[in-house]
């Protein structure tokens, strides 16, 4: 076995037998810098052409007017702040950036914690990640429907009148009145039809018979009381103000009888229309029915109003989002130990304050980056406000995007302001790219 020692000189000296090794050139590992320009090649084309050559000549294009030719300078971008309608937009911009990135986030929070401890979490998830696989376009249909003011065909009115009507009656009979002659024994007064002396009968009109088709025939007024109906015989034909056979009762409605001015007693209308003030004493009384029985039933709300349109569309976003956030969250909760929830429920932590104290904080950075990202989506939002919203209300509607789409090519003509709304645009959203970039940067290293 031959053995190496120091020579002289600080070296060392190799046996015959021995094969020192020289230091060596690192090899490469991967493809060649010429292979990996040739597959980045076509990526790179098409983001120059897509991406940079598209900000560029927007630049460009916003310091011209709606002739490409006429150099305007700033002047779009000082219009963007002037502009009553583009304020407009900017003001929805921001309720949608604080209202609907919070609601999406919270509600994917609290689906996520829930689902965990259901049987059938995967089914659930599953529903409520469902809408992403529909377009926003579709949604947006889906949405415009769901919004009708008609209780019949909307399904959102249909919901609240049912629970309206389960706590207050909306039973009303609008347009009804009685005869405006001399002979008419009642009158309106204030919305409220009274009658004219102590008469008990109460005959009105101005109500499609068709409506009352399965109504009560009238009936014949008790001795302490009266008839409300609908003096008209379907096909013509009977007495005035006397009740026929074929005469439809007006039920549910609210009867006063009125001494000097006063209310005394208040009744009824039974199925049959007539109505009776048991232990009124005698005297001469009239009768009054209240102005709120002739008011249109309660019909729901104007979703596709000025009012709620924004709200509308934010909740058919937050809809179609809130499954994906959900999904997200459900990720970054199974990566969290185990060991520490449990930890604090045996130190006696209630499972609010587990979730306050330890879910919570464990998943901020996923929380972070959901609530990010659904900043930028609805900074770019469309889609929803230009389904849903009708054309009479889409300014109240409004959006940058939509507002950008709108002046270029919606009938505005104007493409140099549309160029500044799409820069402004691209403004609003790089500092939260920028932000998840950094934060995917961070976590990695």
């Amino acid at each position: 076995m031959s053995s190496t020692a120091p020579a002289p000189g600080g070296t060392i000296a190799a046996g015959s037998a021995d094969i020192v090794e020289t230091a060596k050139a690192p090899r490469q590992l991967g493809p060649s810098p010429k292979m990996a320009i040739g597959f980045l090649a076509p990526a790179l084309i098409l983001l120059v052409a897509w991406v940079i050559y598209p900000i560029v000549y927007s630049i460009w294009r916003s310091l011209f007017g709606s002739n490409d030719s006429d150099f305007v300078g700033l002047s779009n971008y000082g219009a963007i702040f002037t502009d009553s309608s583009t304020l407009t937009t900017i003001r929805n911009n921001i309720i949608w950036v604080v209202v609907a990135p919070l609601v999406v986030t919270t509600l994917g929070l609290i689906f996520a914690v829930m689902t965990e401890r259901i049987r059938w979490a995967t089914a659930f998830k599953l529903i409520l990640f469902m809408p992403m696989a529909v377009s926003l376009l579709a949604a947006g249909v889906v949405f415009r429907l769901v919004y009708e003011q008609d209780p019949d065909k909307g399904v959102a009115n249909a919901i609240i009148t049912t629970v309206h009507d389960a706590f207050a009656s909306s039973a009303g009979f609008p347009g009804a009145r009685p005869r405006e002659n001399d002979q008419a024994p009642a009158a309106l007064q204030g919305g409220a039809v009274v009658t004219k002396g102590a008469t008990t009968l109460v005959p009105l009109v101005g109500i499609n018979p068709q409506t009352l088709a399965s109504a009560a025939q009238a009936g014949q007024p008790p001795a302490d009381g009266g008839t409300v109906w609908l003096d008209v015989v379907r096909g013509g034909g009977g007495a005035v103000n006397q009740i026929d056979p074929q005469e439809k009762a007006l039920a549910g409605l609210t009867v006063e009888a009125l001494s000097g001015g006063k209310v005394v007693a208040t009744a009824t209308t039974a199925d049959d229309g007539t109505y009776h003030f048991p232990g009124l004493t005698k005297g001469s009384y009239s009768v009054r029915l209240p102005a709120d029985n002739f008011k249109a039933p309660f019909g729901g709300l104007t979703w596709l109003g000025p009012t709620l349109i924004t709200p509308a569309i934010i909740g058919a976003y937050i809809w179609v989002w809130a499954g994906f956030a959900m999904v997200l969250i459900s990720a970054g909760l199974a990566g969290i130990p185990r060991d520490a929830l449990e930890a604090a429920r045996i130190d006696g932590a209630t499972e609010w304050q587990v979730f306050r104290r330890i879910t919570v904080p464990l998943l901020s950075p996923v929380l972070l980056v959901v609530f990010v990202t659904m900043i930028i989506n609805v900074l770019k939002v469309f889609d929803l406000v230009f389904i849903i919203a009708p054309g009479s209300v889409q300014p109240q509607a409004n959006v940058i995007a939509l507002e950008m789409w709108r002046v270029s090519f919606g009938g505005g003509g104007n493409q140099g302001l549309g160029s500044a709304l799409a820069i402004f645009l691209l403004i609003l959203v790089l500092p939260f790219m920028f932000f998840n970039i950094r934060r995917f940067r961070r976590d990695e290293g």
